[in-house]
Formats: structure tokens, sequence, C-alpha cells
């Protein structure tokens, strides 16, 4: 840690001093360092990181970044510092770099159940899926009742393919928030890949009951009914998905929304047909103004 900065050293840190006079190059006079003290370096820095939190909360990542990157120089020991940095590069897609810095504040406080929950979140993002399982359970362990922890934990397990246990996760996830209708979403899907249609599609009419603008439960309902053969309310269904979110005709958004083999086979026999495929081309057509809008 540094003990002191020289005069020089803070003028190009916080640009202090830009007018000073400078003594002419004849006198011999002493030079002067100005100190600053251990305790003035750490109120500094916690001066930044409380800059930065404010800013993070505001949303305004590029201001608040820089700040919390110099006060994790400033209070290295502050686990605090290490959580918001790390927060901030997962924010703005740096992932290993966040997850180096969560593990840098996980060593000084190893309880930390947020630092935990984001290193599973960060390793499921980068395809570690063991790497996240441990982490979401080492923070489960000690804060067992947060439904999105237990929905992050139970899409570890299904990527692993270990779907009794991921389907445990998504039911406690249920438990405690009844209206959490991702987690219904999901065991739907563990549902299909199982080949258990009517399961799944049950599972899905649930999830989309809780949430009347939520288009996945809806569009794999409609896969399901066409590929039952109940193809007209299918194609009915997946029309009405489509114009509630169009993203959802991409098959890798599907991919990236943990949709399994058997379903995102399903899904593109029903996406190209020609009724579909004329839906979706209606629906992109007027998609930009609409997302526009949105953002």
């Amino acid at each position: 840690m540094l003990k002191h900065l020289t005069f020089v050293s803070m003028v190009a840190l916080f640009g202090l001093g830009s007018s000073a006079q400078l003594p002419a190059k004849a006198q011999a006079l002493t030079p002067h360092v100005l100190q600053i003290e251990t305790k003035q370096l750490e109120g500094i820095g916690v001066t930044l990181l409380q800059e930065s939190l404010q800013l993070a909360q505001l949303q305004q990542y590029d201001l608040a970044l820089p700040r919390v990157a110099l006060a994790s120089q400033l209070i290295p020991q502050n686990p605090e510092v290490w959580s918001l940095l790390g927060g901030l590069y997962l924010q703005t897609n740096e992932t290993d770099r966040g997850i180096e810095a969560l593990l840098r504040s996980h060593q000084l406080d190893a309880k930390n159940t947020s630092v935990l929950f984001a290193l599973g979140s960060a390793y499921f993002q980068k395809g570690n899926y063991n790497s996240s399982v441990n982490y979401l359970t080492k923070g489960l362990a000690i804060k067992p009742d947060v439904p999105g922890a237990l929905f992050d934990l139970g899409n570890a397990y299904l990527m692993l393919r270990r779907y009794d246990e991921a389907v445990t996760q998504y039911r406690k996830a249920m438990v405690q928030d009844p209206k959490f209708w991702p987690a219904i979403n999901n065991v739907g899907l563990v549902e299909y890949e199982r080949g258990q249609l009517d399961a799944a599609v049950r599972s899905w009419r649930k999830a989309a009951d809780l949430d009347p603008k939520a288009a996945e439960p809806r569009l794999a309902i409609a896969v399901a009914l066409y590929k039952k053969g109940d193809r007209e309310q299918g194609l009915a269904l997946g029309e009405a998905a489509i114009e509630l979110d169009s993203r959802y005709a991409d098959l890798k958004f599907l991919k990236d929304n943990l949709w399994g083999d058997r379903l995102m086979q399903d899904a593109k026999v029903f996406l190209e047909t020609p009724r579909m495929k004329a839906s979706i081309a209606q629906t992109r057509g007027n998609a930009p103004t609409r997302e526009r809008a949105a953002e």
C-alpha cells in the first residue's frame, strides 16, 4: 500500500496545484514533499467508492468504473470495493476481469453471499457450469431463500443435464416466490426434454397465466401443440407470442434461453412453416419502431 504521494503525484491524480508558484532555478531551496498519510488515502478511497456506488445505481457505469478502479488501489483490503469493481466489469461484459475482482472480494470476505451469487452467475456466462454450481451452492448454504439464486442454480444443473436437481431448485424458487414464472417455465423445459409433452404444456400454461406479456411460455406451448398435431391452435398461439416479443423467432435467442435439443429441433420446424415465416416477417417489419420506443 502507498503510504504517501508526492506533490507531483497529487497533481497528476487529482489535478491539484496547477497554478502553484515554482521556485526560480537559481534558488537553492530544500525540496519539500507533501505527504498524504495512509488514513487520508483511505479516506479518498472511501469517497471514491461511495461516488462509484451512486453512479452505478444510476447505471453510469463508464463514470463509476474508473473511480472504483482507483479506489481498489487506495483501499485494497476493502472487500466492498472489489465486489463493486467486479460487478461493474460484469455489467460492461468484461467477464474475466469481473471474476478476478470478485474472487479478490471473496478472499477478503468469504461469507458475502452477493459475491458468491455473482461469481455463480459469471461462471455460468463463461459456460463453466460446475464452478457456477459450486459458488451458487456456497451462497445458498448461507442464505437459502433467494429465488434468483435458486433459479440460477437450477439453470446450471439444467446445462449439466442434471435434470432432477434442476427441477428441485426451480421448485424451491417457486416456494419462495409463487409468482416467479421463469422457474415454472424452466420446469417445462426439463419436462419437454424428457418427452413429457403434456406436463410441459401444463407448466408453460401456469407460467403464461402469471404474466400476460410473457412470450416464451406461449411460444413453447405453440411448438408443443404443433408437435402434438394441434397445428391450427399452435400456429395461432405462435403468432401471438412473436407479436409479444419478436426475439423469440430467433433460434439463437431460444438457445440462449436454455431451450434444449428436443425443443429446439421442434421449434425450428415450427418457425419455418410458411405461416410463421410470414408472421415473423410482418412482425419484424414493424419491430424497429417499437424497439426504439422501448429503449
